[in-house]
């Protein structure tokens, strides 16, 4: 089964972005804390992972470094989801996707599964 985290702070958005993905049959993740998060990821390598920037232990900026330093997470798509315009030009040579917030449903569901099938 295709794994995804949502590392989310906000927890009316991770539902949401749970919900969205969860439709499309993957098995969800919800993380709130960067710490936490980079925790998780030494332990699992989910195949799709959607981002928030600003989080409380460890920034998703650190948190994305990281991802991308770990060779055993190269395959993994993320999704970054910010409401900071300037974040997005910060990270977007790092992250598969970078979606400015509101994100609706609808799109990270369909954008989440076009990167998948690039797999």
């Amino acid at each position: 089964m295709t794994l995804a985290f949502i590392i989310e702070d906000e927890p009316d958005l991770a539902l949401i972005f749970s919900k969205a993905l969860k439709s499309e049959g993957l098995k969800i993740e919800i993380i709130s804390d960067g710490l936490e998060a980079v925790s998780r990821l030494k332990e699992t390598t989910p195949d799709v992972i959607v981002l928030d920037m600003h989080l409380p232990g460890l920034s998703g900026a650190d948190i994305l470094q990281h991802i991308r330093h770990d060779a055993r997470l190269a395959a993994t798509k993320v999704i970054v989801a910010t409401a900071d315009a300037n974040m997005r030009y910060m990270v977007e040579e790092y992250a598969d996707l970078v979606l400015l917030k509101p994100v609706s449903y609808h799109q990270l569901r369909d954008f989440s599964m076009r990167l998948l099938a690039r797999r």
